[in-house]
Formats: C-alpha cells, sequence, structure tokens
C-alpha cells in the first residue's frame, strides 16, 4: 500500500520541525483534545493496512530524533509521535472527514507553518 502524495509530504514537513515546534504542536492538539480532538479521532475511516503504514512511516521519521526531542521535554518524541499519527490519518482520509474534524486535526500543525493540503469540501 502506498500513502497518498500529500499524506506523505506532511509526514516528511514534520519530521523536519524543530523541537520547540514539536512542543506547541503537542500542547496545542491536547488544548483541542477535550473539546473537539477526541471525537475528530474517533470519526476517521482508515483501513488497518494504511493505518499500519501511515503509523510506521510517522515512526521511521520521528525516531532517529528521539534523544533529541526526549532532551528537550521529556516524552516529547512520544508525544510528537501521537500527535503526528492523529493528524497524518486525518489527512489521508481528508476525503472523508467532516470539514470541521479535519481541521481541528491539522490545526496545530498549519500554526506551526505545515502545508496541508485542503479539505475537498473547501478546495
Amino acid at each position: 500500500m502506498i500513502l497518498d502524495p500529500a499524506t506523505t509530504r506532511f509526514i516528511e514537513q514534520v519530521a523536519a520541525l524543530p523541537a520547540e515546534k514539536l512542543a506547541v504542536i503537542f500542547d496545542e492538539s491536547l488544548d483541542l483534545w477535550v473539546p473537539a480532538g477526541r471525537a475528530a479521532s474517533g470519526a476517521i475511516k482508515i483501513s488497518a493496512a494504511k493505518n499500519s503504514e501511515l503509523d510506521h512511516d510517522v515512526r521511521a521519521v520521528l525516531r532517529p530524533r528521539a534523544a533529541e526531542l526526549d532532551a528537550y521535554a521529556t516524552g516529547l518524541h512520544s508525544d510528537a509521535t501521537g500527535a503526528t499519527v492523529i493528524a497524518a490519518r486525518a489527512v489521508q482520509t481528508r476525503a472523508t472527514l467532516a470539514v470541521e474534524h479535519y481541521d481541528v486535526l491539522v490545526a496545530p500543525f498549519i500554526s506551526a507553518g505545515i502545508e496541508v493540503p485542503p479539505h475537498p469540501a473547501q478546495s
């Protein structure tokens, strides 16, 4: 299976972010989790195979930075991985995700300067 090019590009952009930006993304994602993020994440419908590939790709690009990220903030490697996997799922499934769900999951990444493809309903 191959992830769509926009999802691959999203993951590559996140991997290049400095630790400070990844920490901000995680904090913003956490702030959005209770009001809307949990429901948005639950609305994502993705095959097990695509989810596994996506999870693998995110972990592969962030694993080499584990020591650097955790030196910046304890647990940041795990936090950044989790937030990125959820947002990458949203990017991958954007055509089947409600606009409001998509927006809440990618908003912290957009704030950090990541180019995120628009939701098809917003194009």
